[in-house]
């Protein structure tokens, strides 16, 4: 090791607070204090690598010095490329600094002619931000980002390709911020500051990984900077000012789980800088000596307080030198040398230090290969395969590929000018000019009280409306809104099974055999307000007119929610017509209907209803007074269950089919109800209405069927009661108490002869022409009625449902007749009729969605096609999954790994589902993933599946679509995609000319 301290390196004796080294290693810059201004020194590093340079006169030791700074300069950083200079200081403002064209030496100023600038350098752009002094700047990995941080307590992320744009403000720091540092990998910042915390933060989302104090808790006093370091491998992260047994140390972070069991001790003060060796090292092989395999280690330095400077190697548990004494005043700041042999430290005494060490002292530095093999090892990719340092050194072969290079670099500009106008625009829903926000405070103060005939005070219940910010994030596809023109495709694509979920419901109805109370109007109302409650569970999102008075959109939200949202069951005492529902379009129209019943039809509804619930004849008479207590049933709450167990009733109900014996039964079946009404279609709006024992003919009790569809109605007569039912914008399906199920077309015609099931009916779902029926011992069939065939006849659900305790939650057909069962451990079960088999597609327990971190490969044009079975099944498991995997200390190769399978399930289970939409957003996604990480193997075998065999073959067994889906054009999409990375330049070309010489086939 030698030693140098140049005495011509100085700031005329003023403190030097920085110092860096140009990435090409022949020259070097100082900031520090000025006589009355911030300084900032370009130095030429010849005079100081040799001996015969610093003598020869002819060789300028400084080659610029700036002046701009109004106070002292705290630190100055090069880019990773050495194309410009970033420097912070007490004026609160970073200035980036660029060589400028030579136009000859020119003396600095103030000075005498001797001391000129050899080189011209000047200040590019200033960032002003801060409101404090800037004490730490540091570049991303590539040049991407530039992070600086004050006093302020901020850090402030600048766009580094277009200053001054900022990107983000991390706050989260209680004290002065004095340091900051980037993963090498790029995933995270770190930050340091003086409330004895660090804090690492995300560069995905800009939020907060972890936050450690406890090796920080001793600490007293402060130091000026508190220049942490990342090890460059990324592993370990080391702090300065840390304290172990009232002993100052340097604490070592593991990047693993974040763990703080090891430190370097010794020093005697606080520490105050850390700087890792940018090289990885391996033990130096003796001459002779054949190759033993070795451990790869890094090397860190560490300054302190205390002016001493210790160089350590993590492959030992000693340091490998501490110069004791090195200044007279506090180290500031170390740099190494790129080739990892050289170290330039300054002191606050205004001084600096040279220390060069050979490779028998540290080792023999690892190459790119080998570093980009550990790379891959650890993180599941090798970090080259991105370093735009050699993708900019990489020649182009295809006209192609440049185009789509060229087209990513404007796709990224737009991404950039639409983020920056959504921040500085922010959207907020506005009703009549009055924000949600208010709407819903004036709502809760606005309490509707009414009092009975009794005087008990009743409040009307109201339905806040969930507030629409127009803040969502396209990565988060399951919570993007659903406008109103978008929600008819949604609820054509699948029926669920709210149709029987909520039929059963009776949500606060009069009985029918007494007098109803002084507040029946009212609850007309209240019945609607539960069921608008009841289909806010939907992921709809449905906007209101701006026309409109706060008070009146919400009425109108709930008359259209219990309108327009499918399979929500209107049950109310005197509201069973159809042109009820049908015609009323605000709750004030409903209130007046049902208040012009006249009490000669009350009465003889009464009567009626007498007949049918009581089973006998006496009427009984109204009492003088307080009104009699209605009876537990029709006082419960309304709840949304899945079913409710209906016991089947001989008396009501004779039949001469034989009834199952409740031993057999394993779901719940739905509850029968004089009457209810309900909406199976939104595009075009199909009502159902169904009325049981309307009519009795030779002592059988007729049901009456009715149905609404744009205007045109017909009506059919059943010779049993109306247990559920379902339709589609094609087809009608009832399910009866004698376990019959008929099925008639969009104009009421019967399709089938009525079908005898094995056991009630525990759901019912249509969609397009197909029919699910689900029995109460836990048989599944699916009909195509178009073709009149079956396409899954009564399969058992005792294969999923065997070795565990869980039930039946939900279940629900998608448009292509794939039946969906969700059961309620959280997994969910699809029936594939090719295969005969139950598939897995959604496991809410599922580790693989926990650490899935796919969110950069999603481009915001395919968020809102996101919406389908796959989706809706799985629900928002997936966000929970995507936010779980931010916040997790998964290591990288193994979140890699778990994704790729992730997306790979997407995929399969998009397939079996016959989702053409969802398997073409999951390939996309798929396919970013691959090229973004490198996995040339799998991404080959891609490509060759969708591309197929050139030549025709009658052994071959591709099939050119897949879900309607022409596969090469598939392929066309993706060669976009793969143009973005360099590395995959001749896969690109190889399949773009296969393509081309196939043309159109």
């Amino acid at each position: 090791m030698k030693l140098l301290k140049p005495s011509w390196v100085s700031h005329n004796g003023k403190p030097i607070f920085s110092v860096d080294i140009h990435p090409d290693g022949t020259k070097f810059a100082t900031g520090g204090q000025g006589e009355d201004s911030g300084k900032v020194v370009i130095w030429n590093m010849a005079p100081v690598l040799r001996e015969e340079d610093e003598k020869n006169v002819n060789i300028p030791k400084m080659l610029c010095q700036m002046d701009n700074h109004l106070a002292c300069v705290n630190c100055v950083r090069w880019s990773n490329t050495g194309l410009y200079l970033a420097s912070g200081g007490d004026d609160k403002l970073v200035m980036v600094w660029k060589r400028a064209a030579f136009i000859g030496p020119s003396t600095v100023f103030g000075s005498s002619s001797k001391l000129a600038n050899v080189e011209q350098w000047r200040c590019v752009t200033i960032l002003r931000n801060h409101t404090g002094d800037v004490m730490d700047v540091a570049w991303s990995p590539h040049d991407v980002w530039l992070a600086s941080c004050s006093v302020d307590n901020t850090i402030v992320i600048w766009n580094a390709r277009k200053f001054p744009e900022i990107v983000a403000s991390l706050k989260g720091h209680t004290g002065l911020v004095k340091g900051l540092t980037w993963d090498p990998v790029g995933k995270y910042i770190a930050s340091q500051a003086d409330d004895h915390s660090l804090k690492v933060w995300r560069t995905m989302d800009w939020q907060q990984e972890t936050n450690i104090t406890k090796p920080f808790n001793e600490c007293g006093g402060t130091t000026h900077v508190l220049r942490l370091s990342w090890s460059p491998d990324g592993q370990y992260l080391v702090s300065a000012h840390a304290m172990n047994n009232s002993g100052p140390t340097a604490q070592i972070i593991e990047r693993d789980g974040w763990k703080t069991n090891m430190d370097f001790v010794g020093h005697r003060k606080a520490v105050t800088v850390v700087k890792f060796n940018p090289k990885i090292f391996k033990k130096k092989q003796r001459n002779g000596s054949s190759p033993k395999p070795s451990c790869p280690y890094c090397c860190c330095a560490v300054g302190s307080k205390d002016r001493s400077l210790s160089v350590w190697l993590t492959s030992l548990k000693r340091p490998l030198v501490v110069i004791h004494d090195l200044f007279d005043k506090s180290i500031m700041d170390i740099s190494w040398t790129l080739n990892g042999l050289g170290i330039l430290v300054c002191s606050m005494d205004g001084t600096v230090a040279y220390l060069n060490f050979s490779q028998d002292e540290l080792g023999d530095p690892l190459n790119e290969d080998e570093k980009n093999a550990i790379h891959q090892n650890i993180y599941g990719k090798s970090l080259a395969i991105t370093t735009e340092a050699q993708l900019s050194t990489t020649i182009i072969e295809n006209p192609e590929m440049l185009k789509y290079q060229q087209e990513r670099q404007r796709a990224e500009q737009a991404n950039h000018r639409m983020t920056h106008e959504a921040q500085a625009h922010k959207l907020t829903s506005v009703v009549n000019g009055e924000s949600l926000e208010d709407i819903r405070k004036n709502l809760l103060k606005k309490q509707v009280e009414t009092r009975t005939a009794d005087g008990r005070r009743r409040i009307t219940p109201l339905c806040i409306a969930q507030l629409d910010t127009g803040d969502f994030s396209p990565a988060l596809f399951n919570s993007v809104p659903i406008l109103p023109g978008s929600a008819s495709q949604l609820t054509s694509q699948l029926s669920s099974d709210s149709n029987t979920a909520t039929s059963n419901l009776d949500p606060l109805s009069t009985p029918l055999g007494g007098k109803a109370p002084d507040d029946a109007k009212d609850r007309s109302v209240v019945c609607l307000v539960f069921s608008a409650i009841l289909s806010m569970k939907s992921n709809l999102l449905l906007t209101t007119s701006t026309k409109m008075e706060p008070m009146k959109a919400l009425d109108s939200r709930f008359t259209e929610r219990s309108k327009v949202m499918p399979g929500v069951t209107i049950s109310m005492a005197g509201l069973t017509p159809l042109d009820r529902v049908k015609d009323s379009s605000t709750l004030k129209e409903l209130k007046d209907e049902t208040s012009s019943d006249s009490e000669d039809k009350m009465a003889l509804e009464k009567r009626k209803a007498l007949d049918v619930e009581g089973g006998d004849n006496q009427v009984e008479k109204r009492k003088k007074g307080r009104p009699r207590k209605m009876d537990a049933k029709m006082m419960m709450p309304v709840s949304h269950q899945p079913f409710q167990q209906a016991t089947p009733s001989s008396e009501k109900e004779p039949c001469c089919v034989a009834a199952v014996p409740l031993a057999v039964l394993k779901l719940p079946t739905p509850t029968p109800q004089k009457a209810f009404t309900l909406q199976v279609s939104m595009e075009p709006p199909v009502y159902l209405e169904v009325e049981n024992e309307v009519s009795a003919v030779s002592g059988a009790k007729l049901s009456q069927l009715r149905c609404s569809r744009e205007g045109r109605e017909w009506d059919t007569l059943l010779p049993s009661r109306v247990i559920t039912a379902a339709g589609s914008s094609d087809v009608v399906a009832v399910a009866c108490a004698d376990r019959m199920l008929s099925v008639f077309s969009a104009c009421g015609r019967r399709l089938l002869p009525a079908i005898l099931l094995p056991a009630p009916m525990s759901a019912l779902h249509c969609s397009g022409f197909y029919v699910m029926a689900l029995t109460a011992c836990a048989t599944l069939s699916v009909w195509d009625v178009q073709k009149q065939s079956a396409v899954v006849k009564n399969e058992s659900l005792q294969t999923i449902l065997s070795g565990t305790q869980c039930t039946v939650s939900q279940s629900l057909l998608t448009q292509q007749g794939v039946p969906v069962i969700g059961l309620s451990n959280g997994k969910s079960y699809c029936f594939n009729s090719s295969l005969e088999t139950w598939n897995l597609i959604a496991d809410k327990q599922d580790s693989l969605v926990q650490c899935a971190d796919f969110k950069n490969c999603i481009s915001s044009q395919d968020a809102l096609v996101s919406q389908g079975p796959l989706a809706l099944t799985q629900g928002h498991n997936l966000n929970a999954g995507r936010l779980a995997s931010r916040l997790s200390s998964t290591p990288h190769h193994l979140q890699h790994g778990m994704t790729l399978v992730f997306l790979e399930n997407q995929l399969a289970s998009a397939l079996t589902l016959r989702s053409s939409t969802e398997y073409h957003y999951w390939l996309l996604i798929y396919a970013r993933f691959l090229v973004t990480e490198g996995s040339d193997y799998r991404l080959r075998e891609l490509c060759k599946d969708l591309l197929g065999p050139v030549h025709k073959s009658a052994s071959s067994a591709w099939e050119p679509t897949t879900l309607g889906l022409r596969k090469r054009d598939l392929l066309r999409e993706l060669l976009p995609v793969i143009g973005q990375n360099l590395r995959f330049q001749r896969l690109f070309t190889e399949y773009q000319d296969q393509l081309e010489l196939l043309g159109n086939k």
